[in-house]
């Protein structure tokens, strides 16, 4: 705003509100979703997404916040529905490009970011805790909360009011009527349908699975069941942030007199703030080291680890493999896994599970005979009933693969928003809408940043190409000195595989490119023209074209041509 004229914007009318998400549409992760009106924007959330085997050298996917560095000054605060790293997780890497005035969260989600900001010294961290019955009023838009149950303590939905309708985010939810937690705010939810909502943004990451989530309590009483019938050591994996599954199984340790040591950083870390915000509830004693564990009979131990999607470097997955410092697998060890593979990760947790077997150990997964967890999101029918209490005019499905997002927009329809008013988005696109429209305006960039390391978007798509080439097709490198100055070839070149072929074996390869090589040089050195880069450009191809047509491999060819005439 310009001495109170407010400059047109680029996609909206001045009278429409601006919805869009810079993560969360088509993936399951870096949640990250904005509502704009004129000089105002409200975030919510800042996650990450944990990068798959294809992103190699990747610590983390964050959203491309350079729409939110362009209008910082339209930013009035980042709202936090709850504590998981794909809603919070982005938030170190916010506050370093972007000036946010506020962060609001709440009960456990404030300790886990305090905790995260810790390994961030020097990053100012504005955040303030809000609560159940709280507004957050801005110039033209408010903001109101309201409780829901998810797989963490403290999960709740938003409802922003906007000059044009109320909009609300129902953050990840499910619906659990014997919950270990408090109930859902369900007269909040029912009355706000009954006043009327614009517009419903709704979790869409079990939009593919039929009827309702089995509730918590149900996986509370299996694991007490479980623990009360196993004689030998018990390992057990869940994800680290799920408190109630933690509080769960300290509480059925406890019963049967089990001592509980802690292994992987991410659940000590969830250990340590659920015990100092009262989550975590335990007498003393019941926590020990891993050295301690020689002192008890296997009866008398439970193990708590990292690991359950199995993560090549998580707890689990080491002890799996025999390379865990501390946990070596002994005979009557049962190791329980007390999660289901997010998608995508199947295979790795098959492989862990293979090498717990081999290994000698039982393992228990989830299954209609063990039910060792539940799903913290909404299958279809709780989303049908979403939808029924709120009763939205309009619909955009968030968080989850497009499938996901597909589905929950035919489900939408069948629970009676009208045809052509739910909208499947992709990440930067921008719905506009006002109390009696929809559409979509235009689009910001959408686009992932890679983390590599404590470097911020440094790492492209070439150097991710560069490095699965290298993974898949390894690396040959050619090394020779040439006087260009006199036309002739120094030496005989060196050819050297790393990761492509095993050389000594390949003697008579070895000595083809060699040969290749040495010829190439020795006719290319005859050109007046000739300099180090065309020699570099004109390896690469003469070896690229040999070898695919030899081998049909396609590896990474390093050409490494030293000019000794340059230096005379």
């Amino acid at each position: 705003m310009l001495g109170g004229y407010i400059v047109p914007h680029p996609f909206l009318k001045s009278h429409e509100v601006g919805v869009f998400a810079l993560g969360g549409l088509g993936e399951v992760g870096k949640n990250m979703y904005c509502i704009e009106y004129r000089d105002e924007i409200i975030v919510i959330d800042a996650g990450v997404m944990f990068p798959d085997e294809q992103l190699l050298g990747i610590d983390y996917v964050i959203p491309d916040y350079s729409y939110l560095i362009e209008h910082q000054d339209k930013i009035q605060a980042l709202i936090i529905t709850h504590g998981h790293e794909d809603h919070i997780g982005g938030i170190p890497w916010l506050l370093k490009q972007v000036k946010i005035p506020k962060i609001y969260a709440t009960g456990l989600a404030t300790g886990l970011i305090r905790n995260k900001m810790q390994e961030h010294p020097g990053v100012h961290l504005p955040m303030f805790e809000y609560f159940e019955n709280d507004i957050l009023r801005f110039k033209e838009l408010s903001v109101s909360f309201f409780r829901v149950n998810h797989s963490i303590p403290d999960s709740f939905g938003i409802m922003v009011k906007t000059p044009q309708g109320v909009i609300v985010h129902t953050g990840d939810f499910k619906f659990d009527f014997t919950p270990t937690g408090p109930d859902a705010d369900y007269a909040k939810m029912a009355k706000f349908g009954h006043d009327g909502v614009l517009l419903l943004l709704s979790d869409s990451t079990n939009s593919e699975l039929e009827a309702f989530s089995k509730s918590e309590r149900l996986i509370s009483q299996s694991i007490s069941e479980i623990f009360s019938r196993i004689e030998g050591r018990i390992i057990i994996a869940t994800f680290a942030s799920n408190i109630h599954r933690v509080q769960q199984i300290v509480q059925a340790s406890i019963a049967v007199g089990r001592k509980i040591a802690v292994f992987g950083r991410s659940m000590e870390r969830t250990i340590e703030v659920g015990q100092d915000m009262g989550y975590i509830k335990a007498p003393h004693g019941t926590f020990v080291s891993g050295r301690a564990l020689r002192h008890f009979k296997p009866q008398e131990i439970t193990i708590l680890s990292t690991g359950s999607q199995g993560e090549p470097f998580a707890a689990l997955s080491r002890i799996a493999a025999g390379s865990h410092r501390d946990i070596k697998l002994q005979p009557g060890d049962t190791v329980i896994f007390s999660s289901s593979p997010i998608p995508g990760n199947a295979a790795s947790v098959n492989k862990t599970i293979n090498l717990l077997f081999k290994a000698g150990a039982n393992v228990i997964t989830n299954s209609p005979l063990t039910d060792t967890h539940t799903s913290g999101h909404a299958a279809n029918d709780e989303l049908k009933l979403m939808l029924k209490l709120i009763k939205p005019k309009y619909f955009m499905p968030i968080h989850g693969e497009h499938r996901m997002l597909k589905i929950h927009q035919k489900t939408a329809y069948a629970c009676g928003v009208k045809e052509g008013n739910a909208f499947v988005l992709d990440n930067g696109d921008m719905l506009a809408v006002t109390n009696n429209s929809a559409r979509l305006a235009g689009s910001v960039p959408g686009q992932s940043v890679y983390i590599d390391g404590k470097g911020i978007g440094d790492i492209g798509t070439v150097v991710l190409r560069d490095r699965k080439i290298l993974s898949e097709e390894g690396l040959l490198s050619v090394n020779a000195v040439v006087d260009i100055k006199n036309q002739v070839l120094l030496g005989r070149p060196m050819v050297i595989s790393r990761g492509f072929v095993y050389m000594k074996e390949q003697q008579e390869l070895t000595n083809q490119l060699t040969e290749l090589v040495s010829r190439y040089f020795e006719k290319a050195l005859q050109d007046p023209n000739v300099n180090v880069p065309i020699l570099r450009r004109d390896v690469i191809r003469t070896l690229s074209e040999y070898i695919q047509q030899k081998l049909d491999r396609n590896p990474m060819i390093m050409p490494i041509i030293v000019d000794a005439s340059a230096n005379a």
